[in-house]
């Protein structure tokens, strides 16, 4: 039933009880609402009460209409299979109304609206809204402040949709509306930055700070809009000029008046203060945001920014920022943090660094490489200039003895919340953070010039040790600058080992600093730590056995930091391919009593995955596991219980726990008790992906190291086919596991699970590609194997499908032609171990069925069809599957197939390699001594058995036979008479 304008009073009505506080009255609106959804005409509906004029007081219904429009948008407005949708009738009328309401007066309503009609723009502009951006165009030349505001909400909010569709055509359409918009957004943009700094000009100069500037900040709200817009245009409406190497104008246009408004707008940041809360909000912000649009314009068009006009106003300014900022930006932490980040990014841009190319061949044609070249010769000169030595070296002393130097506030955090400390400051990303932006913009830069910082830093160090040596505990500047010292030095290890002695630095200040227990040490301890891990590929083989002790003392330490810092110093070193298990042996009882003992402590949840990671590698890493292995059981029980709810933590527990289960090998039996019910929660195929895909791998882990099969074991195998048939993401791991519960099990597992394995490989071979095929098909060759009598009448469908995929496949691809050669290679098995089987196979209704569907002409015997691909495949397979080939083209020599003899001297010749290869398949009776070979019973040899086929074959054909040999080469003759030893 469609909803129409006599049933605006019920909707008014519902969306007002919807919001009630009163139960009874909000249940079944909200019930009534969420039914009435996909009825036609309900967001016209919600649209009419939106902008009902003698609504316009009632914001709280309103806003809810909006929202409920929102969501229907977003689940009906594209035709689905499932439902109807919204019309396209009504879909035409909604659009046109949405474009007719801009003046919407509550923020709240209005941004609710921008976001549905950007959602709208992505699925219907250009095709069924063409008119969205010329309407916006129009309306924008007569609007007044509010109006044009809430239209550039609507632009940025369509804008920012539209630029993340990748199709060349919408690209090109992106680039229409940056033409249509650009000149006209960066004129206002102009504008309202003179009218901002008009208006704060006047608002400085008086004392009565209660009167209302809405006007004002509104204009300064449209301008941050209008910034905004402006950032995407340039940034996604022109191809990188990284690629392209063309210039792109709105670059050198824009960016030094962004530039010149920072410069304006920042003496504010300290005069509005507490006078005017909303416009110091307003310029933090606006600072922080172009200095942001400058980084993001920087990245995607570098070589225009790398204009004379723009890197060397940018760059000069960041720097003396960084350097010398005024004391008010000292505590402008976010605008700071955009200025490193430009000078770093600006540090580190490939486009600057000078291109190593060959010379030019043609002296006439200058090739992109070249320009490339000439570009980044320019631009690397520009930061020479802008870098002297003697700027480069303030820079570094200013990071590290500023930038680095823990504050009080620091201090209070890490005493409040260790835990919290530890990540915020080593796992957060460098870009939200102060010290971290510095620490990164430091390793840039002293990786840019190691040869002068290399000195510099190990001065640094050396005073700030000689200042305050491992005695002082009292946290003074001596102690925090010995601090920021040792970061500096942890953070570039790989190229400061080259000024600086490990074992000498160590043995003569870091060690001594851990004898000294205060309190107040956990700071140098924390840093030691990082020291530790960070430098492990300097360690050598002398100093190993005294940092691993130092390392076990850390984790000892009574703060949380020191200990988590300790944790994953040790990871590092586990993992190091230099580590020393010898030397880390005796220490072993004591770092897993300490390790348990971290993971007890620590209560969130970073924290304990980075302690289960160096759990999880002390068990893959340090050799026998046996004499821990109670104690690790009874610690993956707790820590499972506890990890409910939490699939990221129970992804490393079950990683750990494949590392211990691996580690046991055999005697993986012993964590059984924790092991099995862990598999089972973990193989519901309504487990995220990634838990799943962990649990898969515990699987095979566990098939993999079982020494017997166990009745729960078998139990599970059900449940990969309800993986299997849910998704192929998991076959690789599926099919190890396959493989290891056939060898494994045996006779018992197939006959409990036999239809759970025909339907396993029926589902995956015909419905896979070829990379999956490999991963089964070997699979299938080790069920014949194992079962040659009732495996292959067990997978007869399957064997099908297989035929058709050697007679009909693509050999184009080399991943087709290993597919067709392993089918047809297990194929060959089941001839030569099951013949009358594949006989009556190749000649079923069924077969044939497929093969016609698939397009092959199903007129030959499909068995010499068979013995066509393995003489094509002979070549393609390894020596086993040749072996094999062999063995049943000598089969094929028996059977009553006159057309066998038209192929006769193929199937000889590939039988006589196959013999006279077998140096790479020595045998036991082959390979055994003399004295050895005489005590046995005699058997038949080969070589007779072989003869003996040929003379079946002899016997079968007659004359025919005769004639076939005659027209073998006579150098072929001599190696088959070689092979099978006949005078």
């Amino acid at each position: 039933m469609a909803l129409s304008v006599s049933d605006l009073p019920a909707m008014y009505t519902l969306l007002s009880n919807s919001l009630s506080g009163d139960e009874a009255l909000r249940k079944p609106a909200e019930s009534t609402l969420a039914q009435s959804e996909n009825l036609p005409g309900f967001c016209s509906c919600l649209m009419e009460v939106i902008t009902a004029k003698d609504l316009v007081s009632q914001a709280d219904v309103r806003l809810m209409a909006s929202l409920y429009f929102k969501n229907s948008i977003n689940r009906y407005w594209r035709n689905k299979r499932d439902s109807s949708g919204i019309s396209t009738e009504e879909k035409s009328h909604l659009r046109r109304k949405l474009l007719s309401h801009m003046r919407e007066e509550n923020y709240q309503i209005s941004l609710t609206l921008a976001v549905l009609i950007s959602k709208i723009a992505r699925i219907d502009y250009p095709k069924d809204w063409p008119e969205l951006f010329t309407v916006l165009a129009q309306q924008l030349q007569s609007a007044d402040v509010l109006t044009s505001h809430r239209i550039f909400m609507i632009l940025f909010r369509a804008l920012k949709e539209l630029s993340t569709k990748r199709l060349t055509s919408d690209q090109r359409n992106f680039a229409e509306i940056s033409s249509q918009f650009f000149d006209y957004s960066w004129h206002l943009w102009q504008s309202d930055m003179q009218t901002i700094l008009n208006g704060f000009s006047s608002l400085a100069q008086i004392t009565n700070s209660n009167a209302s500037h809405d006007d004002l900040y509104l204009t300064c709200e449209r301008w941050f809009l209008c910034s905004k817009i402006i950032r995407q245009l340039i940034v996604s409406g022109f191809p990188s000029d990284e690629k392209s190497l063309q210039e792109v104008p709105p670059v050198k246009e824009v960016c030094p008046l962004l530039m010149n408004a920072i410069q304006s707008l920042l003496p504010y940041y300290s005069s509005f203060g507490e006078r005017y809360l909303k416009l110091f909000e307003f310029v933090r912000r606006a600072c922080t945001k172009l200095m942001k649009i400058l980084v993001a314009i920087q990245t995607r068009h570098p070589y225009s920014f790398g204009d004379q006009c723009v890197l060397p106003l940018v760059m000069d300014f960041c720097l003396n920022k960084i350097i010398d900022p005024e004391p008010e930006i000292m505590s402008f932490d976010k605008f700071l943090i955009q200025c490193m980040s430009m000078a770093k990014i600006v540090l580190e841009c490939k486009e600057y660094k000078p291109l190593m190319t060959g010379r030019v061949v043609d002296e006439n044609m200058i090739t992109l490489e070249q320009r490339k070249k000439n570009i980044s010769g320019a631009v690397a000169g520009v930061l020479s200039s802008l870098l002297p030595n003697e700027r480069v070296v303030l820079l570094c002393n200013v990071l590290i003895r500023r930038y680095f130097v823990l504050t009080s506030s620091d201090l209070e955090e890490w005493y409040q919340n260790p835990e919290s400390f530890h990540h915020e400051q080593d796992a957060v990303l460098w870009s939200e953070k102060l010290r971290p932006c510095a620490e990164a913009l430091y390793i840039v830069l002293f990786h840019n010039h190691s040869q002068l910082l290399g000195p510099v830093v190990v001065s640094i160090l050396q005073e700030a040790m000689n200042g305050c040596p491992p005695s002082v505990t009292d946290i003074t500047s001596g102690l925090l600058l010995k601090d920021a010292a040792y970061g500096a030095a942890a953070y570039i290890y790989y190229e400061l080992s080259n000024y600086l002695s490990f074992k000498d630095w160590f043995d003569n200040a870091l060690s001594l600093e851990l004898t000294n227990d205060h309190p107040n040490m956990r700071i140098i301890h924390r840093k030691v730590a990082l020291i530790l891990g960070q430098w492990v590929s300097e360690i050598k083989d002398d100093t190993k056995r005294p940092v691993y002790c130092s390392l076990i003392r850390l984790l000892q330490d009574r703060d949380l930091c020191v200990r988590l810092a300790a944790s994953r110093s040790l990871y590092f070193h586990i993992e190091d391919a230099a580590f020393s298990q010898q030397e880390f042996s005796d220490l072993l009882p004591v770092c897993w009593k300490l390790s348990f003992k971290l993971v007890e402590d620590v209560h969130e949840f970073d924290s304990k995955v980075q302690v289960l990671n160096t759990i999880s590698v002390l068990i893959a890493y340090v050799g026998d596991i046996i004499p821990y292995a109670n104690e690790l059981v009874q610690f993956f029980q707790k820590s499972w219980e506890e990890s409910s709810g939490e699939s990221l933590l129970q992804i490393q527990l079950l990683t750990a726990l494949k590392n211990f289960v691996v580690a046991l090998g055999y005697k993986s039996p012993m964590c059984y008790t924790v092991l099995l019910p862990v598999l089972v929660s973990g193989l519901d195929i309504n487990s995220p992906d990634e838990l799943l895909e962990d649990s898969m791998q515990l699987w095979e882990a566990t098939i993999s190291n079982a020494p017997s099969m166990v009745p729960q074991l078998l139990g599970y195998f059900p449940s990969l086919v309800d993986i299997i048939e849910r998704s192929f993401d998991h076959l690789k791991v599926a099919a190890s596991i396959i493989e290891g519960y056939i060898i494994l099990g045996g006779t018992e597992f197939l006959s409990l699970h036999a239809s759970s394995v025909a339907k396993l490989f029926d589902v995956v071979v015909g419905n896979v590609n070829d990379r999956g095929l490999l991963s089964i098909l070997p699979v299938i060759d080790i069920l014949v194997q194992c079962s040659p009598s009732d495996g292959p009448q067990l997978i007869s469908s399957t064997l099908q499908k297989m035929m058709v995929i050697c007679l009909t496949g693509d050999d184009r691809v080399p991943t087709s032609t290993s597919v067709k050669a392993s089918a047809a290679a297990t194929l060959a098995r089941i001839l030569v171990t099951n013949t009358n089987f594949l006989a009556q196979l190749a000649s079923e209704q069924s077969l044939l069925m497929l093969l016609q569907n698939a397009g092959f002409s199903v007129g030959e015997n499909i068995l010499l069809c068979l013995v066509d691909v393995w003489l094509d495949k002979a070549d393609n397979v390894n020596y086993i599957q040749k072996k094999t080939f062999g063995f049943a083209l000598s089969i094929i020599l028996t059977l009553r197939l006159p057309q066998v003899l038209d192929k006769l001297d193929q199937i000889l010749s590939v039988c006589t390699s196959v013999i006279l290869g077998g140096s790479e398949d020595t045998t036991e009776d082959e390979s055994s001594s003399d004295s050895m070979s005489s005590s046995r019973p005699q058997f038949p040899s080969k070589e007779f058995r072989r003869r003996q086929n040929l003379q079946t074959c002899a016997n079968l054909h007659g004359e025919a036979f005769n004639a076939a040999m005659a027209r073998i080469h006579p150098a072929a003759l001599a190696q088959l008479k070689e092979a099978l030893k006949m005078t």
